[in-house]
């Protein structure tokens, strides 16, 4: 009878170890709970994939856009995402975080429908990824600003706001001089 306790003890402390272990690695996959801070590392990999992909596409608006206030507007962008990325660059290699030296596949997927466009289309296409692109960034590094576990972090987010504001703003002005998009 002894013996039957005993094996029972182990079957039981097996079974209770093994559901503790599911239990633990369902927990780690599952995603931050919305509205959770994002790690620093994540922060700086999607700033540095917005500053690549905004780069490239003002650098393609210099060849594809038919108006002047947009290529004006599109060569600001490439100019102040490129010192953005350098800018993130140096804060990585000073707390020992990573950037991204290259495009992800999911933001250079973003391209794709922009080298078809030419003209108009190109600029009312862009215009409007340049408007949901900045409002969404603003929140993200408004977060940021006030969440980020590192101090440097924090304070490259929110000094960064600005700069994105003024983007957002310059992209509504350009909207309101272009018809909207036919949906």
């Amino acid at each position: 009878m002894q013996e039957g306790k005993s094996e029972m003890k182990t079957i039981l402390s097996m079974a209770c170890c093994l559901a503790l272990c599911c239990l633990s690695a369902t927990a780690q996959k599952k995603p931050a709970a919305k509205g959770a801070p994002m790690t620093d590392q994540k922060f700086l990999d999607m700033a540095a994939q917005t500053d690549m992909l905004e780069a490239h596409l003002g650098q393609m608006a210099a060849d594809q856009a038919a108006g002047q206030e947009v290529i004006d507007y599109a060569n600001m962008l490439v100019t102040d995402h490129t010192a953005d990325y350098q800018q993130l660059t140096a804060l990585a290699a000073k707390d020992g975080l990573n950037i991204p030296k290259g495009l992800d596949a999911a933001h250079d997927k973003m391209i794709a429908p922009f080298e078809k466009l030419k003209g108009a289309a190109f600029d009312t296409r862009y215009i409007h990824e340049m408007i949901a692109g900045h409002t969404e960034a603003i929140g993200v590094y408004t977060k940021e600003s006030a969440d980020a576990q590192n101090a440097d972090v924090k304070a490259y987010a929110s000094a960064t706001l600005p700069a994105l504001q003024k983007h957002l703003d310059g992209a509504k002005d350009l909207a309101k001089k272009k018809p909207s998009p036919q949906q």
